[in-house]
This record gives C-alpha cells, sequence and structure tokens, in this order.
C-alpha cells in the first residue's frame, strides 16, 4: 500500500505504476508457523513415535508406522492436518530416515487368475500379554495385486501345506502357476546350474490341485515383486497399531478382515480397478477339487519306557 502511494504522488504517476505492476510479488514466509499442527496433534504424533521406538527396541521393527501411517492415524481420530505438514514435523524430530535405493520398475501384464506369488514374513503378536513370534504366509495375485495372508507358528512343511489348502479353500480355485522364491519347503536341493528339485509336499500339492509352479533366482526378489511388497504391506496394515489379541484366532480373524479391506479399497489411480481386476482373477481360477489332507508320515522307535520321542518330547 505504501508503494502503491508513492507511486501516485511521483512526478510521473502512469510510469511509476507501470513499473510497479511489473515487479515479481515477495513474501517473506520464513516466520510462518503451522496453523493447523496443534500442540494435541504434536502430542498424538509423539505418542506414535514412540510407540515406534518401542516397537524397534522389542525387534519388532518391521511393524512400526510409517508418515502416512501416523497421518492416516490422526485422520481417523478426527484431526485434520495435511500428510506434509506430518511429514515435516517427523523430519524435524530428528527421526531415523531409511535411504530408499533410485530404482526403476516396468510394468507387466498378467493373465487373470494364472499367476500367484508366495512368500513368508515374520510378525511378533502379544497373545494374551505373551510375545510370541508368528510366520506370515502371503498369496498375492500377479494380475489385480489381491492378497489373502495367514498365521502359523512354525514356518515348517506343515504350515506351508496348510497355508495353499486355505487360501484355495478361500478363493474357491487354483491359480494355473505358483511363484515361490528359495525356501526350504518348497526346494529340496540344488541339482545344477538353475536347476531346482521340488520337495515331495510340493509335488504332491500341485499334482492335488493341478497347478505348475517356478522359482526365482537367487536374490532376485523383483522377480515376485508382488509378493515381495504384500509382505511389507499386509504386515504393516494389519499389525502396526493392533498387535495384541485374546488368542492365535482373534489374530488371524483381524488379519483376514484387514486383507478383505485391503482388496476393496479404492479412491486412488492405483485402486480404482481393484475390486473389479480381483473379481477377473477370482473367475478365471480353476476348479478347487477340495481339501487335501496335511500331514507327514513318519517312522519312530518305542524306548523301553513305552514311549516315542517326538522333536525331543516323549
Amino acid at each position: 500500500m505504501a508503494e502503491y502511494e508513492a507511486a501516485l504522488c511521483s512526478a510521473d504517476p502512469n510510469d511509476a505504476l507501470g513499473d510497479l505492476l511489473t515487479i515479481q510479488p515477495h513474501y517473506d514466509s520464513s516466520k510462518r508457523k503451522p496453523r493447523k499442527l496443534t500442540l494435541e496433534i504434536k502430542n498424538e504424533i509423539d505418542s506414535c513415535l514412540h510407540k515406534n521406538a518401542i516397537k524397534i527396541a522389542m525387534g519388532m521393527r518391521k511393524q512400526r508406522m510409517l508418515k502416512k501411517d501416523i497421518h492416516l492415524h490422526l485422520l481417523s481420530i478426527g484431526y485434520s492436518i495435511g500428510y506434509a505438514t506430518v511429514c515435516n514435523y517427523i523430519s524435524s524430530k530428528d527421526t531415523a530416515k531409511e535411504k530408499k535405493k533410485s530404482e526403476a520398475f516396468i510394468r507387466l501384464y498378467y493373465v487373470p487368475g494364472e499367476i500367484v506369488e508366495f512368500d513368508w514374513g515374520e510378525v511378533i503378536l502379544f497373545i494374551d500379554d505373551v510375545k510370541t513370534k508368528f510366520y506370515l504366509a502371503v498369496f498375492t495375485f500377479g494380475h489385480s495385486s489381491g492378497r489373502y495372508a495367514y498365521l502359523f507358528r512354525h514356518q515348517n512343511t506343515l504350515a506351508f501345506m496348510e497355508s495353499h489348502r486355505n487360501f484355495f479353500r478361500d478363493v474357491d480355485g487354483v491359480p494355473s502357476t505358483m511363484v515361490y522364491d528359495n525356501m526350504r519347503v518348497a526346494i529340496k536341493e540344488f541339482v545344477g546350474p538353475g536347476q531346482k528339485s521340488p520337495t515331495e509336499s510340493l509335488l504332491k500339492m500341485s499334482g492335488f490341485y493341478r497347478f505348475s509352479f517356478r522359482f526365482c533366482n537367487i536374490r532376485a526378489g523383483w522377480e515376485k515383486g508382488h509378493v515381495e511388497r504384500s509382505v511389507e504391506f499386509v504386515r504393516r496394515k494389519a499389525f502396526c497399531i493392533t498387535d495384541c489379541f485374546k488368542d492365535i484366532q482373534s489374530a488371524q480373524d483381524y488379519l483376514s478382515k484387514t486383507c478383505d479391506c485391503i482388496n476393496k479399497e479404492s479412491g486412488s489411480l492405483s485402486t480404482s480397478q481393484k475390486a473389479s481386476r480381483l473379481q477377473a482373477d477370482l473367475s478365471s481360477l480353476k476348479p478347487f477339487p477340495g481339501n487335501m489332507g496335511c500331514f507327514e508320515v513318519s517312522e519312530y522307535m518305542v524306548d523301553k519306557w513305552s514311549t516315542i520321542s517326538l522333536k525331543n518330547v516323549h
């Protein structure tokens, strides 16, 4: 306003006003403070960061809340704040930042119902206030990125077989091809350069459910990138906030409900057609032949106390 009045009082007001209008405006934002970042919101963010620190100390780093999870948590409890504001505040707290490598991705096209990728992941939960380690069996459709997950106490052959039985039963069908990495429950031995011998359990399942399978190369996780991302995504979505349950069944029910919500989510460019793509996957599966028995046959010797020793238990 002062500059405008000075231009009017000059010897040539028209030229002065013309020069004034051509000047690029300048704004001093150095002293500007966030308007929506209240003390209550700061305390809530600090509480989330404190919970993250506790989880890291307990070996549960993979279940900590990321910035976007904290932002969604704030929105869910009624606060109205932008994601960038939350990120700037967390960065100002000098939190540990994970360095990301520059990577290039080429999106491939998958035929509906053709490819399903499988992988394991670890998760730590509190069952009846007891810290317990579980293994997360995750299945991901290549076409729609539809996700299904199951909890197990062990990462062994029986859990491997039961996870497939549960998945095929839940989707009421069988895909054409299953994709695995170099896990011991799927690969019996390496018989030559690039040659891998499948385990007996995998051969039984592929024969019963009539699906083919292939293995990824060593240290080539991008060859099954859908499920590599899904393990971290499902684990974080399900258990980064809630990790205490009454029993294992309650934890599995909560996990299944979370996967159902993930498979139905929409609202962004990447999820706008997710429900229809998943339906295309499910309708293209081969018929479900029924439940295969998940068991192992072993022989044991009876000792002088008339007992057998099974995993060091008589």
